[in-house]
């Protein structure tokens, strides 16, 4: 019988297209780096806007909304919204486990819910709208409920069903997830299962924390600022022929002012040299996890995915704001100071800081806007593939895809098939499809079209086609191939191809459930009792 292959899903969280050393980066990730040169490097991979809109679509090869996830993890009372995973669709693992796939799950789950992170101790993971990842097909699981945490000193971790305490003094938690992966998988190979993994980061999702000595590495690296800095990654894109065309980078953001007007220079880049420490860590432990699986004589036939949930992340960091959710005490008692505080360093347990939208800006490059948003630069990201008995190095391909097609594709290789029903609960159509072609460089283009909403931004890309919206804004239309940091709005001259992009969005967005957001954000702001979603 011919073995089946593994499979690895690497998700990053909150890290731009540029931020790899393979798309433009000064940032050192040689290990991603290695798959992608030895495998495939699609550059035109769509996720969802945001973290758990995109890892309820990743894993249940539904769009966002079919999936349950329309916006966050607030329930704002429709099947679309309710802020957990439906169970008319059924999850990457739960499809493998009927196959007989050992399914493991290390990191970040974010589909199950709203938690309050200072009252961790009311949590009830495994309620019908908190569900496990051992609920949703997973034989293992461990990491963070919710969304974000402290990464040297979490407020809540979970080892399959039941919570569990960490030692702050040595714990790291990209560090962790990638040990605890590791063993998950030697428990597997031992049993002689086939496996798959879903490894889902925090890294480099805020709070910024990051080991010293990784941190050191990037000392003085962004001391020239955001403007050389992002200038350097275009330039670099281009003389890697990263893409089909070498387009015009977008303008600096309108509302991000020069490096020569910013007073904090220092500490703006001690916040980026985190931020590229946590990128870099995150790289150092996918090398870990290879050199296991090379010990372990599992690399040669293990597909591995990676990709990021959405763009940078412009989001402030206020005391008031996204703060205000987080303890404020580590574990062992030591106080933390909430917020970016200039001048005040980040990286260490005390701290809590974002890096904010003129470094989101850098991550990027060359695109247009960030995290919430569906212009590229919020949607854009790399995804890396790697299966050196499933197919062999390609240059880059740009043909559009979304994070829907994963699940077809891992379906396609491992060769298990689509439940049709599941706990008594009719599975929706899959909505994507299988990349394995494209992995292999043969001809590929995407039947469907793609399509996009998060908090009233709207967007459907068609072929080389993209027409977009800002909430409450008229539509733009893009030719991707000529044009894909969206300077030139082209709707005016090509006005019947957007009247049919528009009704295929409509009737999508009808279909999907897509609430107008005027309506969804009063009862947001109610459910997480604040002023404003901006954080």
């Amino acid at each position: 019988m011919t073995r089946r292959p593994n499979v690895i899903l690497i998700l990053a969280d909150d890290m731009g297209f540029a931020d790899l050393g393979c798309t433009g980066s000064e940032i050192q990730t040689p290990n991603i780096d290695g798959l992608a040169r030895d495998g495939a490097l699609l550059t035109s991979m769509y996720n969802c806007a945001r973290c758990c809109p995109t890892r309820a679509s990743l894993l249940t090869g539904l769009y966002p909304h079919d999936a349950g996830v329309g916006h966050m993890g607030a329930n704002l009372g429709t099947p679309a919204y309710q802020g957990f995973l439906r169970n008319d669709g059924a999850t990457i693992a739960e499809h493998l486990r009927d196959a007989g796939y050992r399914t493991l799950m290390s990191g970040k789950w974010h589909v199950a819910g709203d938690f309050d992170a200072r009252d961790y101790d009311s949590w009830r993971p495994g309620e019908v709208e908190h569900p496990t990842p051992r609920q949703r097909g997973f034989d293992r699981f461990y990491g963070i409920m919710d969304g974000a945490t402290h990464f040297f000193s979490p407020h809540y971790m979970m080892e399959d069903d039941s919570r569990v305490q960490v030692v702050p003094d040595d714990f790291y938690f990209t560090d962790a997830i990638t040990d605890k992966a590791i063993g998950m998988i030697e428990d597997s190979v031992e049993d002689e299962k086939p496996f798959f993994l879903y490894l889902a980061h925090t890294a480099p999702h805020w709070p910024l924390h990051a080991h010293p000595e990784d941190i050191a590495r990037y000392d003085g690296v962004y001391s020239k600022g955001w403007d050389a800095t992002r200038t350097a990654r275009h330039e670099t894109m281009n003389a890697k022929g990263l893409f089909q065309t070498q387009w015009d980078i977008s303008a600096r953001d309108k509302d991000v002012h020069p490096w020569q007007a910013e007073t904090h220079q220092d500490w703006e880049a001690s916040k980026m040299a985190t931020y590229a420490a946590m990128v870099d860590r995150m790289d150092q432990s996918i090398g870990t996890l290879v050199t296991a699986l090379k010990r372990l004589d599992q690399f040669d036939d293990t597909l591995i995915l990676f990709l990021s949930d959405n763009g940078g992340c412009a989001e402030f960091m206020a005391e008031d704001g996204w703060a205000q959710f987080y303890p404020d005490v580590t574990q062992d008692g030591r106080k933390i100071t909430m917020g970016n505080v200039p001048d005040l360093r980040p990286g260490n347990a005390q701290t809590f800081q974002s890096y904010d939208k003129p470094w989101a800006n850098v991550s990027n490059a060359p695109f247009r806007s960030f995290k919430h948003y569906v212009h590229e630069g919020g949607i854009s990201t790399p995804l890396v593939a790697h299966w050196p008995k499933g197919f062999g190095a390609r240059g880059p391909a740009q043909a559009a895809c979304h994070v829907v097609d994963i699940l077809p594709t891992i379906l396609e290789a491992t060769g298990a098939s689509y439940l049709k029903e599941l706990g008594g609960h009719e599975i929706q159509p899959m909505q994507g499809e299988s990349l394995l072609d494209l992995f292999r460089d043969h001809a590929w283009d995407r039947e469907q079209p793609i399509f996009f909403e998060h908090e009233g931004n709207a967007a459907i890309r068609q072929g080389q086609f993209k027409l977009v919206r800002l909430h409450d804004h008229d539509w733009e239309l893009y030719d991707m191939e000529a044009d894909r940091t969206e300077l030139n709005n082209i709707i005016k001259g090509d006005e019947a191809r957007a009247r049919d992009m528009i009704r295929q969005y409509e009737d999508w967005a009808a279909k999907s459930g897509v609430m107008d957001w005027n309506i969804a954000l009063p009862k947001l702001l109610k459910a997480w009792g604040m002023e404003t979603h901006e954080g």
